[in-house]
């Protein structure tokens, strides 16, 4: 299982740190990626992070404001989120896959989402 928290609401140019806690499996055979979804939108891929080598990927749209961490130990995932923009507003899941991927088809575990808001 995965759980997501941390959404909420903030301002254009806040931040926000999402968590996404793993159980029931062995966090580290999978690597764990962060989608968002806007109302009306498809789900689309924000950044993920390997399982093997610390190997990162970040959609264009966040580069330079989002950063995504783990820690193993802690079965933790998590998702820095900076100087946040008012398209950045969604409902974030985060996903368990074989590997780095960018399409939901390849992922095999949710969480249950979180909301972000961002206002202008």
């Amino acid at each position: 299982q995965l759980q997501a928290s941390g959404g909420g609401l903030v301002q254009a140019g806040g931040s926000l740190r999402l968590s996404c806690i793993t159980s029931g499996f062995t966090s580290d055979d999978y690597a764990i990626g962060w989608f968002r979804q806007a109302p009306g939108k498809e789900r689309e891929g924000v950044s993920c992070i390997s399982n093997s080598d610390g190997s990162t990927y970040y959609a264009d749209s966040v580069k330079g404001r989002f950063t995504i961490s783990r820690d193993s130990a802690k079965k933790l995932v998590v998702l820095q989120m900076t100087n946040l923009k008012p398209e950045d507003t969604g409902v974030y899941y985060c996903g368990s896959a074989p590997g780095i991927f960018t399409v939901v088809s390849r992922y095999d575990a949710w969480g249950q989402g979180t909301q972000v808001t961002v206002s202008s």
